[in-house]
């Protein structure tokens, strides 16, 4: 084992915590230094008998999410105070009162909402939804909570070398599912594309391994060629008295493979692996034309794909996004993606919100931050909303791309790429939505299923008559629009049910049977209705026919009690699993146990494959890149099992042997040989007694088969001194 260095570490720490002051520096003055000082002191008291599992002190932690949070995120001294104390109220004996008292009740409130549910975080998918919630819904008095737990989560996947392979799995998956896109939505850039890279790399290491060695490899060519392409573009920039700095980049990991993957192409057919980025020093109002002069000497070196200009600067993103961007041919046919903007834009495009801190004045666009997190309290608020259709519903909202569409007023309204006239009319207002019953786009009547486009004028007609239908939920895609969708089919369900459940009563009355909460459960499991709301609703709508109810009577009245029983409360037998000459087994020890193949990936033998535990169906097996891997790695990791495919024949089974014979020095050395030596089988447990001269012995063997059972028995019937063998055998 090896020796800690407890002086060198102590070092270390210091040096840590000095980088951290010149990470800092330009935002912080002297009282502010002092408060860090003292926030950092107690961590270290705090964490100092804890350790990280690489073995290092756990402290290198919350200094380095402070790190991250001060330089790359560009936050203050709140924030660096709440990122190095962000895991003492959940790890140590230190409350949330305690930091009340010291550091004050905003520093509390930001690590009240970072603080996880710890004992069920892993365990419980439900509550760590919860908890994504919680965390969230702070988002409206400090937006840091959610900026600190990214830089959290970053420095987590900086260092998940450490830890074991089903761990990665499930955090690598649960970063791409949620926190790459949210990073993403909050306009931090240069994190969000850490995640997903990093996401890959545990998620996918062949994929991320080829991409990583096919860019080291073109690396020389690529900057040789970056710098013939800027060398023209350097010179024009300076006669035009535009200052700028131009850095050439490739493209992620991540975003390459997305391309190979969408395109259906291998790594050297992704044209667009060059890119370059042109940042201006301009002034506010002169901004905005310095990126069009700019534009127009590129496009006067190298000829522009006309499909592939995106103008972020007249109109920015929802996250605060300002870019100019375009592709074009460079020497040699290859296509190069550049990116125009001011030094503002590329603070604000690398740091996301937290850059907007540095430009006060722009007022309006500050706004759309404050709007983004008024929408998701909606759907935090909504207190029908099931927590896990809440983060699917959140998740609709973080990846997509953005279109801007108009009222008959002129107002400008922006919502993601496909959304429908009817997503529309809910982002007007929920009663618009609800009672929607036309659109007209451009002056023309079209369907609530009509996907929008940029620059659409949009009038929404309603009526007081209109109720939302159930089939709306297939084309909205916003996820204020499918919340608001299913309250109001719960509320008509919850009215229908109860109407129903008058007309199931009259019915039954009708045929003389007495209604009560056993004819109810009964009524239930007959119906497979589920529950008491779904049957009520199926009597309202008409479902259950009068038919039923009297075939349901009249097996009732006939002695059936015995085969309504059996129906209830015997459950159907599992379908076995299909005989092929490959079995699946579980977990390490290679458990044998009863499966069924998910129809969304169908894995054959040979696939990397895992189990999931349904609640319904058993162990369902999937493939490891099964569309659906990543979001049940992330909601569901504690029903993750491993499984692996092995041939039949190589299955150890358990057997249980009992021997009976005349005890004699040195018969069970004689018997042990013969089972490890010459047939080379594993006893798991071995049990002798012996009395008068009797004796009698249970030995538990891993056999892998009948066959070699029956073999190593007759091999000890010859021993002279064993006078019966009987075995059982289970697996």
């Amino acid at each position: 084992m090896q020796q800690i260095d407890l002086e060198q570490e102590k070092k270390d720490i210091l040096n840590k915590y000095k980088s951290l002051l010149r990470a800092c520096a330009d935002k912080t003055d002297k009282a502010d230094k002092k408060e860090i000082r003292k926030a950092f002191d107690l961590a270290v008291e705090a964490h100092k008998n804890q350790r990280r599992k690489s073995g290092e002190p756990y402290i290198y932690h919350p200094i380095a999410v402070a790190h991250i949070a001060a330089k790359e995120i560009g936050l203050g001294t709140t924030s660096i105070i709440c990122a190095l104390l962000h895991d003492v109220v959940e790890d140590t004996d230190f409350t949330l009162k305690d930091v009340e008292k010291l550091f004050g009740k905003k520093v509390s409130k930001i690590i009240d909402g970072l603080t996880k549910i710890h004992d069920v975080f892993d365990k419980n998918v439900s509550m760590q939804a919860e908890n994504f919630r919680k965390m969230l819904l702070t988002l409206s008095d400090d937006v840091r909570v959610i900026l600190i737990k990214l830089a959290d989560r970053l420095h987590n996947m900086r260092t998940l070398d450490a830890m074991k392979k089903p761990k990665q799995l499930k955090i690598a998956s649960e970063t791409l599912y949620l926190y790459a896109p949210l990073a993403h939505r909050l306009g931090l850039y240069a994190i969000k594309t850490e995640l997903e890279d990093l996401g890959l790399k545990f998620t996918k290491p062949e994929v991320y391994k080829a991409i990583a060695e096919g860019l080291q490899a073109t690396k020389e060519e690529r900057n040789k060629y970056i710098t013939k392409f800027c060398k023209p573009l350097r010179t024009k920039l300076k006669e035009n008295e535009l200052y700028c700095s131009i850095k050439g980049r490739p493209k992620s990991i991540f975003s390459i493979r997305h391309k190979m993957v969408n395109k259906g192409v291998n790594f050297d057919n992704v044209f667009d692996k060059f890119a370059i980025r042109i940042i201006v020093e301009s002034s506010q109002e002169n901004e905005k034309s310095d990126c069009w002069k700019i534009y127009s000497i590129v496009t006067d070196f190298y000829k522009p794909n006309p499909d592939r200009l995106r103008d972020w600067v007249s109109t920015p993103k929802a996250n605060g996004y300002e870019s100019l961007h375009t592709t074009v041919m460079g020497d040699d046919g290859k296509w190069v993606e550049v990116q125009i903007r001011s030094k503002r834009m590329d603070d604000i495009a690398e740091k996301g919100y937290a850059a907007h801190w540095k430009y006060k004045q722009e007022g309006s666009k500050e706004n759309s931050l404050d709007e983004w997190i008024n929408n998701i309290r909606e759907l935090l608020e909504n207190p029908e909303s099931n927590a896990l259709d809440f983060i699917d519903d959140f998740k609709l909202n973080l990846y997509a791309g953005e279109i801007y569409v108009f009222t008959p007023n002129g107002e400008l309204k922006t919502l993601p790429k496909k959304a429908t006239a009817l997503d529309f009319a809910f982002s007007i207002h929920t009663d618009v939505g609800l009672k929607c019953m036309g659109v007209k786009v451009n002056g023309k009547l079209v369907s609530l299923s009509h996907q929008l486009g940029s620059g659409d004028q949009v009038e929404v007609i309603t009526s007081k008559k209109q109720r939302p239908r159930k089939d709306w939920l297939r084309f909205v895609i916003t996820s204020r629009a499918k919340s608001k969708i299913k309250g109001a089919l719960k509320e008509d369900k919850k009215r229908i049910s109860g109407v129903g459940k008058e007309i199931a009563e009259r019915k039954l009355k009708h045929l003389k049977l007495k209604f009560n909460i056993n004819t109810e459960t009964e009524l239930i499991k007959y119906f497979d209705t589920g529950t008491s709301l779904e049957l009520y609703f199926r009597f309202g709508t008409g479902a259950i026919s009068n038919t039923e109810i009297k075939e349901y009577v009249k097996v009732k009245n006939s002695g059936w009690y015995q085969t309504i029983k059996n129906k209830i409360y015997n459950p159907k037998a599992k379908k076995s699993a299909i005989k092929v000459e490959k079995l699946i087994v579980f977990n390490e020890d290679g458990e044998v146990l009863d499966y069924e193949m998910a129809k969304c990936c169908n894995p054959i033998p040979g696939d990397v494959i895992f189990g999931f535990l349904t609640v319904v169906d058993g162990i369902k097996i999937h493939r490891s890149d099964c569309p659906n891997a990543i979001r049940l790695r992330a909601n569901y990791a504690y029903r993750i099992l491993k499984a692996k495919w092995v041939n039949k024949n190589e299955i150890d089974f358990i057997a249980t042997i009992n021997i009976k014979g005349i005890d004699k020095v040195g018969l069970m050395n004689n018997v042990t040989q013969i089972i490890s030596n010459q047939m080379n089988v594993n006893i798991k447990s071995i049990n002798i007694s012996s009395y008068d001269g009797i004796f009698e012995g249970i030995i538990t063997l891993k056999v892998h088969n009948v066959t070699f059972l029956k073999e190593l028995t007759d091999k000890l019937r010859k021993v002279e001194a064993i006078t019966s063998i009987t075995r059982t055998y289970k697996h």
